[in-house]
Order: structure tokens, then C-alpha cells, then sequence
């Protein structure tokens, strides 16, 4: 083909690349929009993220966990779209020579988001959002080529544009459908908990130089596999505890809410944290004690394990013993003294303290199964995490938050954690000099991260500050540094800055 030619085709190719897009992006809208319309847990687009998430190498998804942090879904949602979007314009762009391209190709990505609703929990509502999407697909497409003739004048730039504009205001009011979420958020707002108090944060505690002791909800690191949070509503939530039972149980909120509540300053620490990260928080949660119901339930000789599932199908095998052992091990139905968050797992998730949250924080939890570890193979464990997963003896250095101080007397400050054991001491090291102890802060518990702060004199340069800490049955922390995998990171933080 020589230039010319070339030339006279180029804006004939790029009237159909558009054509496939709209066409394509029409689809995909309405999808979205039936989807929120008809409250389905989960539209097309975030099915399809969360089927890749499923489907992938564990070591992928602990990649884009490093490479981009509470980043990574957002990142794999706008990747699927940009696939998307390729794939329609070039679905346009074969079809000018093979019309049945078209037709082949829109029916083909929409068994791919066929395929992908159908794992998700409560798939009809998304396959009806997959049909009304293909339907518009197939009338536009029709209507966009009238019969699959090459029409080029302003007829058919005119029914291009008008179809743009169609896709545009479609997607504009797709978001604002979402009855219910918006319900469950009118639900929530107006939740009145017997029981539960504001946060106390207690003398002490807080030591003011660095991050607050007790973290915001807003602020507090949310990490799961869902793209969307299902929205839960508390009228019709149910637990259900069963499996190695005399008794199997079945809660509503109000049966939840009726039982005797308990509340208590828990840090949680998410498996994937590396050292110096912040994926850790500290909230006042109230709820009810999970041992009581398993009781009550009557556990059966041999069980050791319990399987937790969420509304959306994830899962955790949790030790039993972790859940009766005397701790603050519930099911919370607050944080920070208000009713959990969306994003949190409102109405109900489980609060485990010493356990990383992939074994035992499940969010919008619907199912407890008492059973044995050996078939309590949650989520992660399948894609290369253990299946045990006590949260690790750790420090961090908050404080310097900039690459630079002032020289002199400097106090150096942070946090150190190892929920469910406790902190007897930590000690920091200037240049890798001798360690001196730091002064902690009080803490309520054991089941919280606790403070601390060392001052030291520090001359003008180059620096480096590190910190380790002891726990209270006298082990040091260590200096190997490992990864998250596969049961969360080693090591101590240190901290390099320069003093002027």
C-alpha cells in the first residue's frame, strides 16, 4: 500500500476504531448502569478485576501490592478499562472489511463478563446488567454502520456523535443509581448502638510527636479484594455458625446487637506490610465475643479451626483457639465509638488481636464454620501465604518525617507493635552506634501498638537512625530482613536524613 493510499484509509480506519468505541463504551455504560439499578454486587468491570485478582499468581498480586500499594486495584481497574477500550476499537476496525467481526467480538467479551459475574455471590442481577449491555452493543452497532455499509458523510458522523453523547450522559447517571448503598449508608447513619461509647484515648498513650496513638477511620489502611464494598444491609444480614457444632446458630443483627457487648483498644496489622509501612492502625472497637456464641453452639472434640466467610465470597481459616482463648476476639460492629464504616465492613466484620487480618479480620462477614485447619484454606493461603499468621515483633520510626532536622538535641520518635504479647522495651541506634533505650508510652494493653521516643544529640551531616524492640516474654526483635511472604516482613526500620 503505498502513502496515498494510506492517507485516504487513515480517517476511513479511525471512523470505524470510533465507531467500535462507542459502541463498546455504550455497552459497557448501560452494563453499569443496570448494574446499579439493580443493587448487583458487583458490575461488570470490577467482576472482571476481581476474577484476574482470583486467577493470578500470588507472587503477581504481591508485586502490584509493592509496586503500588492500597493503590493496586485501582490500578488493575483502569487496566482492564484501557484493555477494553483497545479491544473495541479494534473490533471497529476489522469489522469495515468482516462485518460478522462486530457481532462476534461483542458477544465474545460478553461471555468473558458472563463468565466473571457468575463467581460472584448473587449473580443475577449482574447477568442481567451483561444482557442489557450485549443488547445495546448490538443496536448501536446496527444502527452506528446501517447494514454494515462503510457510510462516511455527515450522516454518519452525526449518528457517532449523537451515540457519544448517549454514552457520556449514560455514564454520568450510572453512578448516581446505587439505591443500595445509599441505602445501607441512610441505615447506618441513623444506627443507634446500645453500649457502645466515644473513644477514650488513654492517659498517656499518646505522646504527640509523630501519628496519633488512636487512627481515624478515615485514615485507617483498608486493604481487601473487593473493588466495590458490598453494601450489607443490616435488616436482612444473618451469620450463620455451623459445621463441628451440636448446635448450629443463626444470627440477625438485632440477635447480635441483644447479646452483651464488649469493646477494647485493638491494633490491626495487615500481612503485606513491610518494615517501616503503614498498613497498621489502632481504633476502639465494640461488638460481641465470639467465644460465648461458639459456646454456645458447643464446639465439638477434633475442631481446631474456624472458616470465616465474607459477603462476597472471601474467606480466612482462623485457630480456634485465637478466638477462645480469653482475648478480645469479636465480631464489631463499631469503630471509634460510631457504627463500622462502609469501606470496614458495616454491619458486622471479626476483630482477632495478634493475628495478621489474611487468617481472622473478615469484613461483612456472613459465616462461621467451625472445622479443622487442614480444610480451613482461606483466600491467601492457596496463593503462597501460611496458613498461620501471628503478627511479628515490629518497630517504626515516624519521626523524622523529612529528609532533614536540626542539628542538636533531637527526639526521635515511632511505634512499635506485637498485638496480643506486648512491648516491654525499644532502643535506637544513631550511625550505628551503641543502642540506647527509648521511653515508651502507656498503653491499656497488650493488644495495641505503643509509642516511643528517644532524644539523642545529633551533629551536622549525614545520618542514619534505627530502631529494634523487645517484647515482654524477651524476645528481640530481628535484624534478618525477609519479605511479606509468607507470613509478613522482618527486620529493622531505619531512617536516613541529614542534620543542618
Amino acid at each position: 500500500m503505498d502513502d496515498l493510499e494510506a492517507r485516504r484509509l487513515a480517517p476511513v480506519r479511525a471512523l470505524w476504531a470510533a465507531r467500535g468505541l462507542v459502541t463498546g463504551l455504550l455497552g459497557l455504560a448501560t452494563s453499569w448502569f443496570v448494574a446499579d439499578a439493580l443493587s448487583a454486587p458487583a458490575n461488570p468491570v470490577d467482576a472482571v478485576a476481581s476474577t484476574v485478582v482470583a486467577t493470578i499468581p500470588g507472587s503477581w498480586a504481591r508485586a502490584g501490592e509493592q509496586r503500588f500499594g492500597t493503590d493496586d486495584k485501582h490500578v488493575l481497574v483502569l487496566i482492564v478499562l484501557a484493555s477494553l477500550f483497545a479491544l473495541f476499537a479494534l473490533i471497529g476496525v476489522l469489522a469495515r472489511r468482516r462485518p460478522a467481526t462486530a457481532y462476534v467480538g461483542w458477544l465474545v467479551l460478553s461471555g468473558i463478563g458472563v463468565a466473571a459475574i457468575a463467581t460472584q455471590p448473587g449473580p443475577a442481577p449482574g447477568l442481567v446488567a451483561i444482557a442489557a449491555g450485549l443488547l445495546a452493543m448490538l443496536v448501536a452497532w446496527a444502527w452506528l454502520v446501517r447494514g454494515h455499509r462503510p457510510v462516511t458523510d455527515r450522516r454518519a458522523v452525526l449518528r457517532l456523535a449523537v451515540a457519544a453523547v448517549g454514552t457520556g450522559a449514560l455514564a454520568a447517571v450510572a453512578p448516581a443509581v446505587g439505591r443500595a448503598r445509599r441505602r445501607v449508608e441512610h441505615s447506618r447513619a441513623g444506627l443507634a448502638l446500645a453500649g457502645v461509647t466515644a473513644p477514650v484515648v488513654p492517659k498517656g498513650a499518646d505522646l504527640g510527636l509523630a501519628q496519633p496513638w488512636q487512627t481515624p477511620a478515615d485514615r485507617f489502611y483498608k486493604i481487601d479484594t473487593t473493588f466495590s464494598s458490598p453494601a450489607v444491609d443490616p435488616g436482612t444480614w444473618q451469620l450463620r455458625i455451623h459445621g463441628m457444632v451440636d448446635r448450629e446458630l443463626t444470627l440477625t443483627f438485632a440477635d447480635l446487637l441483644a447479646r452483651h457487648r464488649t469493646q477494647a483498644w485493638i491494633t490491626l496489622c495487615c500481612v503485606s506490610n513491610p518494615v517501616g509501612g503503614q498498613l497498621i492502625g489502632n481504633a476502639w472497637w465494640s461488638g460481641v465475643r465470639i467465644a460465648p456464641l461458639l459456646a454456645e453452639a458447643g464446639v465439638q472434640p477434633g475442631a481446631d479451626a474456624v472458616l470465616q466467610t465474607s459477603v462476597d465470597g472471601w474467606t480466612c481459616g482462623t485457630p480456634l483457639s485465637a478466638m477462645t482463648d480469653g482475648r478480645d476476639a469479636m465480631l464489631a460492629v463499631a469503630m471509634n465509638g460510631a457504627p463500622l464504616p462502609i469501606d470496614h465492613g458495616f454491619p458486622v466484620r471479626t476483630v482477632v488481636p495478634g493475628l495478621f487480618g489474611y487468617v481472622s479480620a473478615t469484613k461483612w462477614v456472613v459465616d462461621l464454620e467451625v472445622t479443622t485447619m487442614d480444610r480451613a484454606v482461606g483466600f491467601w493461603i492457596a496463593r503462597g501465604w501460611s496458613a498461620d499468621g501471628p503478627v511479628k515483633l515490629m518497630s517504626r520510626i515516624d519521626r523524622p518525617s523529612s529528609d532533614s532536622i536540626q542539628a542538636g538535641s533531637y527526639t526521635f520518635a515511632g511505634v512499635a507493635w506485637e498485638q496480643h504479647t506486648g512491648i516491654e522495651a525499644v532502643e535506637v541506634s544513631l550511625d550505628g552506634g551503641a543502642w540506647t533505650g527509648a521511653e515508651l508510652a502507656r498503653v491499656p494493653d497488650v493488644d495495641t501498638w505503643v509509642q516511643w521516643k528517644a532524644t539523642l544529640d545529633v551533629t551536622p551531616g549525614e545520618h542514619q537512625i534505627a530502631v529494634r524492640a523487645r517484647d515482654r516474654n524477651g524476645t528481640l526483635q530481628t535484624a534478618v530482613r525477609r519479605d511479606v511472604v509468607p507470613d509478613g516482613a522482618t527486620g529493622w526500620d531505619t531512617v536516613r536524613f541529614t542534620a543542618g
